[in-house]
């Protein structure tokens, strides 16, 4: 599919072809990948995605990956489900969850773009591929690099969920602890990926990797039954996917594959690191960096590197930003478990509570459909959670004690 899409400056309008290229040389603004969505349109059809196997790859024609070279793996197409008894929680009449806590393989939404960043990868002929990480991106490389067979080095913040670290480590990746947060990860990465001829999927990979965020929003058309949602809630940490799944929603409407209309996007962050939410609420032009004080380590990025396209997106839409606090995070991931069976991280906490804040706040019409994003599975973050649950009664195997505490249990209702 390389003749459908190419690099572009954003700024000046350059081309740049197709390379491991983050920015533009005469400007210095982001490269973005630009596509023929006019070739795109003559070559799907609704019939021939839906004829195809259920994963990103459904939508190869809007992906940038060289023919030939996409993975194996059945990432994506996770599930859509409909969450009345959550809807009743917060307010919602018509609410969604697309659930990638259920993604394959290291279950959170970074397999897709990973997908996407590693093809690329193996077509620039990359044999060492690698990224910062707050924890489920490293997850992804590691397992999706050891399936390519290409050696992955993995840097994350030293106070990285121990789950997550685990989660990099058993795939044989080169785990490095660094000292710092996730900006400073990241600085030491974009050094190294000067100095190494490595691949590094969200620094000189990251106009690729970014672009499989878009496929969060083909299935969410598609599983609606080809239509769109009236607002999607999306957690934010760099920035990149709240704007692809607009990009996804933009293109959809482009290619005649749904019918045009207006879809309010609005950007999730916890209060503790939420430079994005800050700025759309203060009306600023430009985003302030935070140093990041949140138990939602995923969302933890001081100085997103897409937050002004982030930002830019969510004003044009019509749309808002909110922030949740530490215990209106855990609140969030005990409510969504609790009413729909659905175990999210952090950031699924926070955008659960941010979507009832939104709804409370009448931002969020009651009678929308309404869809949050759910990014990654709780069992990457059972830290925040201790303390937070009640204690678990151990009981004689009797069974008068059994009684006993059935009747405890139905005075304290």
């Amino acid at each position: 599919m390389s003749e459908l899409f190419q690099l572009r400056c954003e700024q000046c309008g350059r081309s740049f072809g197709n390379g491991p290229l983050v920015l533009c040389e005469d400007c210095f603004a982001p490269l973005e990948i630009a596509f023929d969505l006019t070739a795109v349109r003559s070559q799907v059809s609704r019939s021939v995605i839906e004829s195809r196997p259920r994963d990103i790859w459904r939508y190869a024609e809007f992906l940038p990956v060289a023919e030939g070279f996409r993975s194996t793996l059945p990432v994506g197409f996770t599930p859509l489900l409909q969450a009345p008894r959550l809807g009743a929680g917060i307010g919602s009449q018509d609410l969604w969850l697309k659930n990638d806590a259920a993604c394959f393989p290291t279950l959170s939404f970074k397999d897709r773009v990973v997908a996407v960043a590693l093809a690329q990868a193996r077509a620039f002929g990359f044999e060492v591929v690698g990224c910062a990480s707050t924890g489920n991106l490293a997850n992804a490389v590691a397992a999706q690099a050891a399936r390519l067979g290409l050696a992955a080095w993995i840097f994350v913040p030293s106070d990285l969920e121990a789950a997550k670290v685990i989660g990099s480590a058993v795939y044989g990746a080169q785990v490095i602890q660094v000292e710092g947060n996730y900006d400073r990860v990241n600085r030491l990465c974009a050094e190294i990926a000067d100095l190494h001829p490595w691949g590094f999927v969200n620094v000189n990979l990251r106009p690729y990797y970014a672009e499989g965020s878009k496929t969060v929003g083909f299935e969410i058309a598609e599983q609606l039954g080809w239509r769109l949602p009236d607002n999607v809630v999306v957690p934010m940490a760099g920035g990149a996917q709240i704007s692809k799944i607009a990009k996804a929603f933009s293109e959809l409407v482009t290619t005649g594959l749904v019918e045009p209309r207006p879809v309010r996007v609005f950007g999730a962050q916890a209060l503790g690191c939420s430079p994005i939410a800050g700025a759309v609420a203060q009306g600023a032009s430009e985003i302030t960096p935070q140093l990041p004080s949140t138990i939602c380590r995923s969302l933890a990025i001081g100085n997103p590197a897409d937050g002004y396209r982030a930002m830019e997106v969510i004003r044009k839409s019509g749309g808002w930003a909110g922030s949740a606090t530490d215990p209106e995070i855990v609140a969030g991931m005990r409510l969504l478990a609790e009413t729909e069976g659905v175990f999210g991280e952090t950031a699924a906490g926070v955008t659960v509570a941010v979507a009832g804040q939104l709804l409370r706040e009448g931002r969020i019409p009651a009678g929308d459909t309404t869809v949050l994003c759910i990014t990654g599975n709780g069992l990457k973050t059972t830290d925040a959670l201790v303390g937070a649950l009640p204690e678990l009664p151990v009981l004689a195997p009797s069974l008068e004690a059994f009684e006993q505490r059935l009747g405890a249990f139905e005075v304290s209702r």
